[in-house]
């Protein structure tokens, strides 16, 4: 399985220059208590690659809190037939390590 990772600083340039469009895979109480702005929630634990949009119409970047949900979204959406393959490589902490910004609730 191929797997397209981006640091941090690339996803972050890219949120700012409206080129992705950054989903986060932890479950609603974890996004809900700190997030990436910009990003959206779908949890892996209901996760339907189906409700994404196609690859012609987003480039999608998953992140989770360490890579390891993300990577698991990634192989669900080969399996279901979409080829949406990226994901930020060491998730949430990852970005928080870099001194990134987060929201908190």
């Amino acid at each position: 399985m191929r797997i397209i990772e981006l640091s941090p600083e690339d996803v972050e340039k890219r949120l700012a220059e409206k080129t992705i469009l950054l989903v986060d895979v932890r479950e609603v109480n974890e996004f809900q208590s700190e997030k990436i702005e910009g990003a959206r929630n779908f949890p892996l634990s209901s996760f339907d690659p189906k409700s994404l949009p196609s690859p012609a119409e987003a480039d999608v970047v998953f992140h989770c809190g360490v890579g390891k949900r993300s990577a698991m979204a990634v192989e669900k959406c080969r399996a279901s037939g979409i080829d949406h393959v990226t994901h930020m490589q060491g998730g949430l902490q990852a970005w928080k390590s870099g001194g990134h910004p987060t929201t908190k609730a």
